[in-house]
């Protein structure tokens, strides 16, 4: 039985933010174990839709950008939530590309199949990593992402993790909880994103980013530490 090919929601065919010094193609995967409270994606959590694209031809549409873009990334929706990620990888890698990965590090074990396959991977650390349901809505993804943060570390692809802040759930001592333990595991990269109202702009008043000498106190911590604020 063929395998099922990669389930894609959306393609972005030029970005120069999403993957650090590569002009690279995004391909949204379509589908997400969890339901944090401020998704802005809401329509790529479940694990089909009825726009869906069709894996082959998005593939041909890369092939076709070669020379315009070297590099893809694979970001969701969850792209770990599909064991046809790997092929999916392999396939653009043999096309010359660079490939990064955005995931929230929700299984563990393809993550660590994958990283000999990718030249960088943004990593969303959602919450404190024993406080992931009351963002995510699944208790046990914070175990999960806690391993796959490790193996990341350990595996010597560059990386960088980042937090958006939501206001609602993450305040300054929930900050400094992920901050310690992302210092324990060696996290050199920390960015804290501004997080978005539902209609995409910056949330109304002041957050925890705005607290300068808490930012100053966390970017202590971290070699390289950035203040990620949404575009308007």
């Amino acid at each position: 039985m063929a395998n099922r090919p990669l389930r894609i929601g959306g393609v972005e065919p030029f970005s120069t933010v999403d993957f650090p010094g590569h002009l690279a193609a995004v391909v949204f995967c379509q589908g997400c174990p969890l339901a944090c409270g401020y998704c802005h994606n809401p329509d790529l959590i479940p694990a089909t839709a009825e726009r869906m694209l069709d894996f082959e031809e998005v593939l041909s549409a890369i092939a076709a950008r070669r020379g315009f873009i070297d590099g893809v990334v694979f970001s969701g929706g969850e792209p770990l939530a599909q064991a046809a990620l790997t092929e999916a990888v392999d396939r653009v890698r043999a096309m010359g590309l660079a490939v990064a990965l955005h995931t929230a590090g929700t299984a563990p074990a393809l993550l660590q199949t994958l990283l000999s396959r990718l030249d960088w991977v943004g990593f969303d650390v959602k919450a404190p990593f024993a406080d992931y349901a009351g963002v995510t809505s699944v208790a046990p993804a914070g175990a999960k992402a806690l391993r796959s943060l490790e193996i990341l570390a350990a595996s010597g692809v560059p990386y960088e993790v980042r937090t958006t802040v939501w206001p609602e759930k993450l305040d300054a001592a929930a900050l400094r909880s992920i901050a310690f333990a992302l210092d324990q595991i060696g996290v050199s990269r920390f960015v804290l994103q501004e997080c978005r109202t539902p209609d995409r702009v910056a949330w109304p008043g002041k957050t925890a980013l705005d607290d300068t000498a808490l930012m100053a106190e966390l970017g202590a911590q971290f070699q390289d530490f950035e203040v990620r604020r949404a575009q308007h």
